[in-house]
Formats: C-alpha cells, sequence, structure tokens
C-alpha cells in the first residue's frame, strides 16, 4: 500500500469482542474517513468473518502496518446511530470498569442493531411513479378498476401513503398494487421515521408534556419539586427520601411533567419494572407524551420499536431497568432513579459489571440536568454524599393524611411456641386484624416449599449436583431445583442413598401459604413470588386481587416490597429476619435493614396505623435494636461509624477480580498468578485469592481476589497498569474472569 493511500487516514472501529483498542480499517473505496461520522456502524472484516461495529475515532496513521490494512465492507447508516452525549457516556464507562469499548457499545443497542438492522423504523410507501400519473391522465386502467382507484388515490398524495393508510382507505388493495408494479406505474419504498407519528411525508414532533389528574401536594412535595424544577439546565444530584407512600411517585410526576413542557425528555429508572405495573400506569395516565418502556423482558422486536421511538423523539420519556441508562433520548432534560439503594441496578453476570445509578449521576453531570435518587432507604454511599454536600437532600415525611409510623416489635422465637414457622403472637395478631376487617402481609424472602429435603434416617440431604448447594422442594410442581443454576429434578418419595422416607425441612413461601390455609381456611389468601407471578398477567391479577380487598392474606417475597401501594395492609409479618444477621459479605446487614424498612413500609399506609411484627431468634443483636430503636436513619448511623473503622465503602474503594474454571484448583492458581503480576505500590492491597463462599456454581469453581484502596485515583492506576499483564497471561485462556469495579457483594 502506499503512501498516498495511508494519507487518506483510517477509521477506527469497535466491533463487540473482547479486545480493548479498536480495529483500523480503510474506508470504502472512494470515500475519505472524514465522510464517514462517528457513531455510524460499518461491516468489517474480521479474520474469516464478518463483524458489524462502530466508528469511533478517526486517524491520520494507522496503528498496524499496511498491509494489515483491511477496507470496511460497507458503511450501515447515513447519520450516527448514537449521539457525542451518548458517546461520552459509553466512553466513560468503558474507561471507569476496565472493559472493552465494542462490547460496552454492544450492551447498549438491541439484538436487531448489533446484527445491522435500520437505526430508524421503516415503514412501507407506495406511491405513483410518472409513468403511472401518464396512464392515468389517459385512463389507461380504466377496465380494472381496482389498479384505477389505486391509481387515483396514490397519484392524489405526491408523498405517498403507507400500508396502513391504504388498507384504511381501499381494503384488499395488494392484488391491484401488485400489478401496477409490474407494469411500473407505481413504486414501493421503505421510509425511515426519525420524529412523530408515521407517514411517508414530514413529521411533527409530539406535543409538549403535561399532566392530568394530579393531586394536591403537600408543602414538603411542593418545596421538593421547586427545587428540583429550579435547578434545570444544570447539573444537580438530589436524594429524595422518605417514608413508603409519603408521595416520591407524585414528586417524579411532577418534575416530569415540567421537563417535557421545557421541550425535554426525560428518563426514569426503577429496580424491576415488571414488579411495578403500578408505576408504568401512572406515568402512562398523567403524562401526554408517549412512552416508552426497556427492560430485558421484552422481545428482540419490543425493544427495538422502543429503542427507536426514544431515539427518534417519539417518546419522550423512557422507563426501564438498568439498561435504558443508554436509552438514546434527544435533549434529555431529567434522570430520576427510583429506589436507588436496590442492588438490581447493579451488573452481576455477565458482561460490563456496571452500575446503573452510578452512571445516571455520570450521564446527568455531562449532560448538565438534574438527577433525582429517590428512596425510603438510601445507600449508605448516597447518605455520606449528603453528609459531604456532593448530594442535596430532600425529605418526604409521613403526609398529614396518613397514619402515623407503623409500631414495630420483635418476636423471640425462643421463647414462643412455633408452628411451620409462624409464632403464637404472630398468628393471634393475624387473627386480631383478620376480624377489624384488615388485610395482612406475611413476608419471607424464600420460595418453593422448603430449602431443604432430608432423610430421617441416613441423614442424607438432596444435593445440586453442579453446585455447592441444596435442592430447594416445590411441593406444588413436585420437583428439586437448585436456584443457583436452574437444575431441575423429580422430587423423590424415598431417599435416594437408603430409601428410607423423606422429608423437608425449613419453610418457604409455598409451605407457609399450606399453613396458613390451615389456620384461616375462611379467608381469601394468595402468594408472590417468581413462581406464582412468572408472567405479567399473573401479577397484575394478584395485585388487582389483593388492591380488590378480595385477598385477605398475601404471602410474599422481596417482590412485596417493589413499588406495589397496598393501602389495604394493616399487619406486616417478617418470618426470618436473621439470614442477613451473619453473612460474610459486609453490606447484608446494610440490606437486612433496607428490606426490613421496605416490607414494613407496606402496614399501615391510609388513615389506621399498621403493625409489624419482626420474628428473630436474635432480638438483642444490634441491627435489631438499632431499627427499632432509631429506624433506618438510627441504623444507618451506626453503620456508617462501622465502616469508616473498617475503611469499607463508602470510606474506601474496592475492586474484585473473579474467575472460575472447570477445574478445581484452576481458578485460585490463576488468580494467584495475577497477584504476582501486581506493581509494588502502597497504595493499593490485594487479599487473597480465596474461593467463593459458594465454589462450585453450575459445575464451575469460583475464587476471586480483592483489591482495596483508600482512594478512587490510586486504585484505577493500579488497573490500567495491572490488568493488560493479567490477560497477558497464558492461562487466562483457560479461564472466565471478569472484573467487578464498585462490587455490590463480595462473598
Amino acid at each position: 500500500m502506499d503512501n498516498a493511500a495511508l494519507a487518506l487516514g483510517v477509521l477506527r472501529v469497535a466491533i463487540d469482542a473482547p479486545l480493548r483498542s479498536p480495529f483500523d480499517y480503510l474506508p470504502p473505496p472512494g470515500v475519505a474517513p472524514a465522510e464517514v461520522p462517528l457513531g455510524v456502524r460499518v461491516r468489517v472484516p474480521v479474520g474469516r468473518r464478518e463483524a458489524i461495529g462502530m466508528v469511533v475515532d478517526h486517524a491520520d496513521t494507522p496503528s498496524v502496518s499496511a498491509a494489515a490494512l483491511k477496507p470496511v465492507h460497507q458503511v450501515i447508516d447515513a447519520a450516527p446511530v448514537l449521539d457525542s452525549a451518548l458517546m461520552q457516556l459509553l466512553r466513560w464507562t468503558a474507561d471507569y470498569y476496565h472493559h472493552p469499548l465494542g462490547e460496552v457499545i454492544a450492551a447498549a443497542l438491541p439484538k436487531a442493531l448489533r446484527a445491522g438492522a435500520p437505526a430508524a423504523a421503516q415503514v412501507e410507501c407506495w406511491r405513483a411513479s410518472v409513468a403511472g400519473r401518464q396512464a392515468l391522465a389517459v385512463d389507461a386502467a380504466r377496465r380494472a378498476p381496482r389498479q384505477q382507484a389505486l391509481l387515483a388515490l396514490l397519484a392524489a398524495e405526491p408523498a405517498g401513503l403507507t400500508s396502513a393508510d391504504l388498507t384504511a382507505q381501499l381494503p384488499r388493495w395488494r392484488d391491484a398494487a401488485s400489478a401496477l408494479l409490474a407494469r411500473g406505474w407505481i413504486e414501493r419504498l421503505e421510509v425511515g421515521v426519525t420524529t412523530g407519528a408515521q407517514s411517508c411525508g414530514s413529521r411533527a414532533v409530539a406535543a409538549a408534556g403535561g399532566e392530568r389528574g394530579a393531586p394536591a401536594l403537600s408543602d414538603a412535595q411542593s418545596s421538593a419539586v421547586a427545587q428540583i424544577d429550579a435547578s434545570a439546565g444544570s447539573y444537580a444530584a438530589w436524594v429524595l427520601q422518605g417514608a413508603t407512600g409519603s408521595g416520591k411517585t407524585e414528586v417524579y410526576l411532577r418534575c416530569a411533567a415540567r421537563t417535557l413542557a421545557r421541550g425535554g425528555s426525560v428518563l426514569v429508572l426503577v429496580p424491576e419494572i415488571g414488579l411495578t405495573p403500578q408505576l408504568v400506569q401512572r406515568f402512562r395516565e398523567r403524562l401526554d407524551v408517549d412512552i416508552a418502556v426497556l427492560h430485558s423482558g421484552l422481545s428482540d422486536a419490543e425493544r427495538l420499536a422502543a429503542w427507536r421511538a426514544a431515539r427518534a423523539g417519539q417518546a419522550r420519556a423512557v422507563l426501564g431497568t438498568r439498561s435504558a441508562v443508554f436509552a438514546p433520548l434527544p435533549q434529555l432534560g431529567l434522570i430520576v432513579v427510583d429506589e436507588e439503594h436496590d442492588s438490581s441496578y447493579k451488573q452481576h453476570d455477565g458482561g460490563c459489571r456496571y452500575s446503573a445509578r452510578d452512571l445516571a449521576l455520570v450521564r446527568a453531570q455531562q449532560a448538565g440536568i438534574p438527577v433525582v435518587l429517590g428512596s425510603a432507604t438510601p445507600a449508605l454511599e448516597t447518605l455520606q454524599n449528603l453528609i459531604d454536600a456532593r448530594y442535596r437532600g430532600l425529605a418526604l415525611p409521613r403526609r398529614e393524611d396518613q397514619a402515623l409510623a407503623p409500631r414495630l416489635a420483635l418476636i423471640d422465637l425462643r421463647a414462643h411456641t412455633v408452628r411451620q414457622g409462624l409464632s403464637t403472637p404472630v398468628i393471634d395478631a393475624m387473627r386480631r386484624h383478620l376480624s377489624v376487617p384488615g388485610q395482612v402481609l406475611v413476608f419471607i424472602n424464600r420460595r418453593g416449599y422448603a430449602p431443604t429435603l432430608l432423610c430421617t434416617a441416613c441423614g442424607w440431604i438432596a444435593p445440586c449436583h453442579a453446585c455447592d448447594a441444596r435442592l430447594t422442594v416445590h411441593r406444588a410442581s413436585d420437583q428439586l431445583r437448585c436456584h443457583h443454576c436452574g437444575a431441575v429434578e423429580a422430587l423423590p418419595e424415598r431417599c435416594l442413598r437408603c430409601g428410607f422416607a423423606v422429608k423437608p425441612v425449613g419453610q418457604g413461601t409455598e409451605r407457609v401459604e399450606e399453613t396458613l390455609r390451615e389456620l384461616f381456611p375462611e379467608q381469601a389468601l394468595i402468594r408472590l413470588d417468581r413462581d406464582s407471578a412468572s408472567r405479567p398477567e399473573q401479577l397484575e391479577a394478584i395485585i388487582g386481587s389483593v388492591l380488590s380487598g378480595e385477598a385477605r392474606i398475601l404471602v410474599g417475597t422481596q417482590m412485596v416490597t417493589k413499588g406495589h401501594h397496598f393501602p389495604g395492609i394493616s399487619l406486616v409479618v417478617v418470618l426470618n429476619a436473621d439470614q442477613g444477621l451473619f453473612s460474610t459479605d459486609f453490606r447484608a446487614a446494610e440490606r437486612l435493614a433496607q428490606t426490613i424498612v421496605q416490607v414494613a413500609g407496606r402496614a399501615g399506609r391510609e388513615r389506621n396505623r399498621g403493625e409489624v411484627l419482626i420474628q428473630t431468634q436474635y432480638p438483642e443483636h444490634p441491627l435489631l435494636q438499632s431499627l427499632l430503636s432509631g429506624g433506618y436513619p438510627g441504623f444507618a448511623a451506626t453503620a456508617l461509624i462501622e465502616r469508616r473503622a473498617a475503611h469499607w465503602p463508602p470510606f474506601g474503594r474496592l475492586a474484585v477480580l473473579r474467575a472460575s474454571t472447570r477445574s478445581r484448583g484452576g481458578a485460585l492458581e490463576f488468580l494467584a498468578a495475577a497477584r504476582k503480576l501486581s506493581p509494588d505500590t502502597g497504595a493499593v492491597r490485594l487479599l487473597g485469592p480465596v474461593a467463593a463462599a459458594m465454589a462450585r456454581r453450575a459445575d464451575r469453581y469460583h475464587a476471586q481476589l480483592l483489591i482495596e484502596s483508600a482512594d478512587r485515583g490510586p486504585l484505577h492506576r493500579f488497573i490500567d497498569d495491572w490488568l493488560p499483564q493479567v490477560e497477558a497471561l497464558a492461562r487466562a485462556q483457560r479461564v472466565r474472569y471478569a472484573l467487578d469495579v464498585d462490587p455490590v457483594d463480595i462473598q
């Protein structure tokens, strides 16, 4: 290749591959690099295959030899698929989480776009050709009335008509169109949709946002809305903290409506969209704009349609789970992160381990717009940022029309008779509340019938053959299931080792449901967990049954804490509060406190004061005592003191290198070799490697290496120097490994 060719420069293309540097390509023949915009997709050769990547940079000279350069096969897009602001966020994500840019970009795009589908929605349009207009003028189609009618219809619309328009005006037009197309009298086109409603001609942007049916605001809500709205057009991180039912959603709606009225768009992140249909419905009822919903439960076609609607400005509000943080919203004016403490915002498995909450803050800062973090139980990192004045706090006390905060009490399981996990004081309290009449919520964060199947003769416990875990009994389906790898076995009637009788040990939601039906046969009972509400219509039916008052007793897992409003519930029972008290994970106590407070918030949300009973074997435990005496603020204050003393986040910075192999010692050996490569620096400390708390999972052996530093800067500089050496290890090719920056769990 001569110097003249090199002088044209090269395109730097990021592809969906675990490679940190983009690939260099020549532009297509006859095209200058500057004519190929950044952010467009291109089809490129990669070895013997072809891949789709995105142009992320132009360069004057290639980073490889001239002989190795190949030209781009095809430029797919005429304009950037992702604008410069979103590309800036994706670059930041790749840098901060030390992940290949190509994989980060791919994760932000729907699957169809990664395969080369058009970025804009395509509408089938038809119009009369010049020859067709001439034929119509001489009445050439008079012997075919349908063809004549179709030709006249299209000739009257110079821009053409969509298939939908034609069907509405001339049913069964397709046969006539085929005949006219064959004669060259009409033309068929695919027109890209950019904004507004679907048509073949010019398009109008949707109307500005408004609000309907808004209730009166409390003084605290009015103040919160005014302060957030006053920060429009500049970066501000607001923490909206209020008890469950205090009106955080109404603040979101008012701020969203004002942003839409100014011509901006709104992004609302929620932990699990499938669990919050009430929230989605409220936004759709109140805002006069199209709303797109983005989450993993959508089909590929649904996800592509929602993404296109957002990018085109047709849907000016997007509600979604963590991946929606990358939604391509033009003129973004406000970001809301509901239940910001929820661990669902962190990507745990596969790909880049990003935090959508943290990226929402970065996106707002880059765009110069306000971001609202809402929660009744903010993360400890969020509370410390409030203390350090990085964030601004907004408090929502209980509304005047709300009952007093529910009464909390601990039930000492050591002092009372217990029937299948239900103590006598709990059963008595349920009878009292059901006779009022009220509704009762029984919370146990363990689905299935029982966590263990035990042989009473030889002590055999049904194991998962792929994990260091026990199989969970699911009696409703006569199955044993592993909740870690998904393995399923038939439920045996006898011990597989000695042939003696087996029995389920412990309680899950199914068993609690069975026991309550025996205790309260006259009361309608319903169960809410991932087994009973695996489909959206099942969830809607369960919620409807509780809201209508038909179901008097609700048994549920953590799903019941996800944004649901159940005004009739007067008693909440937490059956097993001890699961997180003695975990090896430093965040376990925080998660337990948040769960208890969130589920307690379901009680007494209207006029009647609620009651919360927490069963425990350890009523004297400091965590439970601090919750009882000081609520979540009291717990958080104590927990932050402990975190500071231990130099754990938010007073230290962490990353974890996790690895897994098929062989028992392979992951530990790889991490040990990685540790030996670490630069000698006093600012960073490596701990481990150690086997994971559950070492074998899905027939792979897992281990981890903890990287710890007092400050963010030294931690990231260390990783920048160290990670390329780790990737160059020969044994790295035989190991699955991933770096997790700011992990939400260490087990």
